[in-house]
């Protein structure tokens, strides 16, 4: 992915999107927004302890720079389950939705940039150039061990017929497994993916494991038929990295949330 600038929002850019016809589609850092500190500065968390008016303002930024208008900019109240809503009607505002309690968005409609908040949890991103169908999942340990991709993308089959092997997908900066050690209650969750456990997590002492959440949605996202070279990943460990991200475990909780973002021309 490419580091680029829209207005003032600075972001990576999942290349295999934008060149497949995308309107917008990217991974906001935390720069230029108008939070101060600790949510210096482009918190875009709706469920933090900043100035609403500051996360609004920020909101706006990331909207306009797009071309969107705020009120078409689709946020949910994220719980780490795996709920998905479904928009498939046009939609002048989209604030209504933002008390909804679910952990994904899809939608078929032009305009509404859909997005996914998150402070270690890993955001992705699903784009079916076929149907024109985009999707923003949230997939902490808890979404990924009860497969919210494969939800999503059996979802986007049922609800708009997309062909999974057309989608491409795009993972956006999580924590690490440098920086992400989990216990036993992480691993027995995984009990229905031995497959993904293996290949995403590494044992490290007793009853504690480093977990590699990219890597475990890696693997879902080719289970489900798409391609490897149709996936796009990062190698950025938003732990490790505060200059360019927020981090809920590097800054115990009082942190702000960047957006994994994406809407359709």
């Amino acid at each position: 992915m490419e580091q680029k600038k829209a207005g003032k929002i600075h972001y990576l850019e999942p290349q295999l999107m934008t060149s497949a016809g995308m309107a917008a589609a990217g991974f906001t850092t935390r720069h230029e927004g108008v939070s101060r500190p600790p949510y210096n500065s482009l918190n875009l968390g709706l469920n933090t302890l900043d100035s609403s008016h500051s996360v609004q303002g920020n909101r706006s930024l990331l909207a306009r720079a797009f071309g969107a208008h705020t009120e078409r900019l689709l946020t949910v109240s994220q719980v780490h389950g795996t709920d998905i809503l479904v928009v498939d009607s046009p939609n002048e505002d989209v604030t209504h939705f933002l008390k909804l309690e679910c952990d994904g968005i899809i939608t078929n409609q032009a305009g509404i940039m859909i997005g996914i908040g998150v402070a270690d949890c890993i955001p992705i991103l699903l784009f079916d150039p076929v149907q024109r169908v985009a999707a923003a999942l949230h997939a902490g340990w808890k979404g990924t061990a009860n497969r919210i991709v494969p939800k999503g993308v059996e979802a986007m089959a049922s609800q708009f017929g997309t062909n999974p092997a057309d989608l491409i997908a795009a993972i956006g900066p999580g924590i690490g497994p440098c920086c992400y050690e989990v216990d036993e209650p992480v691993r027995a969750a995984f009990a229905q993916e031995p497959g993904v456990w293996k290949e995403a997590a590494r044992e490290t002492g007793k009853g504690k494991w480093r977990l590699d959440l990219a890597v475990a949605n890696q693997q879902q996202i080719a289970a489900c038929g798409i391609a490897p070279a149709r996936i796009e990943t990062t190698q950025h460990c938003v732990s490790c990295t505060p200059e360019l991200f927020f981090s809920y475990r590097r800054d115990g909780g009082d942190t702000g949330r960047q957006m994994g973002f994406i809407m359709l021309s």
